[in-house]
């Protein structure tokens, strides 16, 4: 604790400017210790009452101006007690950097995201996929278009946002990029992860979450039936391209795996089950969860069939899976062919796989190293 702290006002009589005013100076005291600061105005010196520290006179313009070093002496006050409050060495350097700002690491919302993002990347395959990448991509880029719309500025300090920002990125979200209830809440989800990181690092000391709710609305969920399965199954694509795509999203029907993790098979990731049969062993991407799957008939078949594909052969890879955007756009163009009703994409094949193919096989889907029935 200091033992002495003095605020001192004085006019530098020496410096006079071309209207004959001189600059009033603060001068800091701290154990003995002094710096002064200007306050950026000036005074005739023969108006300045040095025992009283103000200006001496009665007009809106003494007043305005004794007000403003008021003002200005308060708030050296409070830098001070902040610099205590904050357990930090008070020296007469360190209230004046404060005040000034000279020191103080700004910590602004858009490089923090980037940063994310770009440690990400880095990750992909390891602990992420690239849709999520993806997804986090999208949200920097409406963080960016949001503050734009709302402050006209291209970067924020974290400190700013709180619950407003949130309900106003929303309200763009839904407006202004026509974003449906569950897209809109899924980007504030993925902003929520940037805010966590803030928080975990000291860079802000209130979560703007606090009071903010939000929730994701019920989505019916799209998937085959049985006839609709057996009718793909038994169409016989003349396409070699179109066929690949149909096999490759029925192994996933009858596997339950979403692409990513169906794209990282190998033959390394099918071993004997205790009950003697076939079983795919691999850890799902998105959750890092084991998943223990029986090989049926039909994804043994298909299993075959690309075994010697020249794809396989040179990846090491079980089977010869196109991206995921080329698969999308070529279900879509079976759905047109096949005369289906439903908007067919790879996710898909997961829901048929937890509906129609559990339920008509007696499939034990097992994660997390659940022993095999």
């Amino acid at each position: 604790m200091n033992k002495t702290f003095n605020l001192l006002f004085y006019v530098k009589k020496a410096k006079i400017n071309s209207v004959g005013e001189s600059p009033i100076y603060l001068r800091i005291t701290i154990d003995g210790k002094i710096s002064e600061i200007s306050t950026k105005r000036t005074v005739k010196p023969s108006k300045w009452n040095s025992a009283m520290q103000k200006v001496s006179g009665s007009s809106e313009e003494c007043r305005s101006l004794n007000f403003y070093l008021k003002t200005f002496e308060q708030k050296v006050y409070d830098t001070y007690h902040e610099l205590i409050r904050d357990k930090e060495t008070v020296t007469c350097e360190a209230l004046k950097n404060k005040l000034v700002g000279r020191g103080r690491l700004t910590r602004t919302l858009i490089p923090i995201f980037q940063d994310h993002n770009d440690r990400m990347e880095k990750l992909i395959d390891k602990e992420f996929a690239q849709g999520t990448l993806t997804r986090y991509k999208t949200c920097l880029k409406h963080t960016k278009d949001f503050l734009k719309w709302k402050y006209s500025v291209t970067d924020i300090e974290i400190k700013k946002i709180d619950y407003a920002f949130l309900n106003d990125f929303e309200f763009f979200l839904r407006t202004e990029r026509s974003c449906n209830n569950n897209s809109a809440v899924k980007y504030i989800k993925n902003f929520g992860k940037i805010i966590r990181i803030c928080l975990a690092n000291g860079w802000m000391e209130r979560d703007p979450f606090m009071n903010y709710h939000s929730k994701f609305n019920e989505v019916t969920r799209m998937f085959l039936n049985e006839k609709e399965i057996e009718v793909l199954f038994a169409k016989d694509f003349k396409n070699e391209r179109l066929s690949l795509v149909r096999d490759i999203f029925l192994f996933s029907c009858f596997t339950g795996l979403a692409y990513i993790d169906t794209q990282k098979l190998t033959y390394q990731n099918i071993n004997l089950g205790l009950d003697g049969s076939q079983w795919i062993y691999t850890k799902r991407q998105k959750t890092k969860t084991t998943s223990n799957i029986p090989l049926l008939s039909q994804t043994e078949k298909i299993i075959k069939k690309y075994k010697n594909h020249p794809v396989c052969l040179n990846s090491g890879k079980l089977l010869p899976i196109l991206s995921n955007q080329k698969m999308n756009a070529y279900l879509k163009e079976i759905a047109d062919l096949w005369g289906i009703n439903k908007e067919l994409t790879y996710h898909i094949a997961r829901h048929t796989f937890a509906t129609t193919i559990t339920l008509s096989n007696g499939v034990h889907y097992q994660s997390r190293n659940q022993s095999q029935h």
